[in-house]
């Protein structure tokens, strides 16, 4: 049934004539957007044709547009949507209590944050229009930053201390991973068109830009990708979770002067390890960087490259310093034959520890989903730190490497870690032999740390 309303009084204000396309572009939503308005909420409720085919109302049309007026005001969509029917309940007419514009008069464009505003103030307000899923004011946000503001000023100082200020308190169970996802998407949006309009290239030579693999997180090195462009080289990004597989390839396709290589997380680290080795045998320049650098130093002389430095801002310069008068890498710090036989010796005892460490727990109240997933998160982890040669990248209590994997669970897993941590640690010791006592040893350490 079409929604009726006073605002109606023709009748043919409530017949179903029109598409999806034709409420797409007269409300400016997206189909995905009122698919999921109307399985989520009920709203609208159109009519099909015979063939399934969603038809709307002129009442629907004015319906779809209230709930938008209402997000730009600051309401999120279900907040919207409750209001509307509060006053349907209330014999109200929602168009009389709170204006919508009509059809004819077409959206209204507003400013979302007072002219003249600081470039902080635009950042809290798109942080809030992202909590709430407001995408239209998200963007209206972003619009007007970028008309005041040079492209770099506002990717670094909004975009990017956005997504580490949600990035925190996603960390800390004050957002959810659909909110973090959604500032995210729109911060990548954002920045693949201000890719898309960058110059062409006015210097010689190409640098390859590449996510490691499994590496997701990719805003760090499109920025970069933009910053190189914005300075007239001809960067090519290759995108998130870049697979080993055919990289020869790739680099005989592109002959990159540079290769520059990103990493977020201690996992990445690893595979990133083993992407920079496979490029410096191929006689190419690589230089790396990411979050997991700053975090823990001691990992820049793991990796065969040059280290770009702490703050994303800088790195094109040394990019640049590198391109201009190469220099001979660091000292690498390689993982030893310990390291390298424990390494080889819990990647064939992995599925084997990890079923010992689920059978260890079958009698605690713990979700199957969140053991399977923490048991897989530290193995993971354990890994890594054994492919890049030293354990204590894990930390060396329980509290670190509790904070290692579960901000990813939205705090759920910090009662049952302990327990958890014990049986890992129990697990080992009853699957590796002599090959894999380095791992054991830590496990006791940490342990006997947590006792004292």
């Amino acid at each position: 049934m079409a929604v009726l309303h006073e605002h109606a009084n023709d009748a043919t204000r409530a017949t179903a004539t029109f598409n999806l396309k034709a409420v797409v572009q007269e409300t400016g939503l997206k189909p995905d957007t009122l698919r999921a308005w109307e399985r989520r909420y009920g709203i609208p409720n159109p009519d099909r044709t015979a063939g399934g085919h969603r038809l709307y109302s002129q009442d629907d049309i004015h319906l779809l547009k209230w709930l938008v007026a209402r997000q730009e005001e600051g309401l999120s969509i279900s907040r919207a949507v409750d209001l509307w029917q509060r006053l349907l309940d209330d014999s109200k007419n929602p168009f009389k209590e709170l204006p919508v514009e009509s059809a004819e008069e077409g959206p209204i464009v507003r400013n979302v944050v007072p002219v003249g505003a600081t470039l902080i103030q635009m950042r809290e307000a798109w942080i809030e229009a992202c909590m709430a899923f407001q995408e239209q004011s998200a963007e209206n946000i972003l619009n007007q930053a970028f008309s005041m503001y040079s492209p770099e000023l506002v990717c670094f100082e909004l975009l990017q201390h956005a997504l580490s200020d949600i990035g925190h308190n996603w960390y800390e169970g004050k957002v959810t991973v659909q909110q973090e996802h959604f500032a995210s998407g729109l911060a990548r949006r954002r920045i693949e068109a201000l890719l898309v309009g960058a110059a062409p290239p006015t210097r010689v030579g190409r640098i390859l830009i590449s996510c490691a693999p499994e590496e997701e997180h990719t805003y760090s090195s499109m920025l970069l990708t933009l910053l190189l462009r914005r300075r007239g080289w001809e960067a090519t990004y290759l995108g998130a979770n870049v697979p080993m597989s055919r990289l020869e390839a790739t680099i005989a396709a592109i002959e990159p002067k540079i290769v520059i290589l990103t990493a977020q997380t201690l996992p990445t680290a690893a595979t990133l390890l083993s992407m920079a080795e496979l490029f410096r045998k191929q006689g190419l320049m690589v230089a790396f960087g990411g979050l997991v650098f700053t975090r823990l130093p001691l990992l820049i002389q793991r990796i065969p490259g040059h280290y770009l430095g702490d703050t994303l801002q800088g790195s094109p310069q040394t990019i640049e310093q590198l391109l201009n008068t190469p220099r001979p890498i660091g000292h690498v710090v390689l993982a030893n034959a310990t390291y390298r036989d424990a390494t080889r010796h819990f990647t064939e005892r992995r599925a084997k520890l990890e079923a010992t460490v689920v059978d260890l727990l079958r009698d605690e109240e713990i979700r199957p989903s969140i053991l399977n997933a923490i048991n897989y998160d530290l193995s993971r982890h354990i890994s890594a730190a054994l492919s890049l040669g030293d354990l204590t990248f894990l930390g060396t209590k329980i509290a670190e490497i509790e904070e290692l994997l579960v901000g990813q669970y939205q705090r759920v897993t910090r009662d049952i870690f302990p327990r958890f941590f014990a049986s890992y640690a129990a697990a080992t010791a009853r699957t590796l032999d002599d090959r894999g006592k380095i791992i054991v040893n830590w496990f006791t350490t940490i342990l006997d740390n947590a006792t004292d």
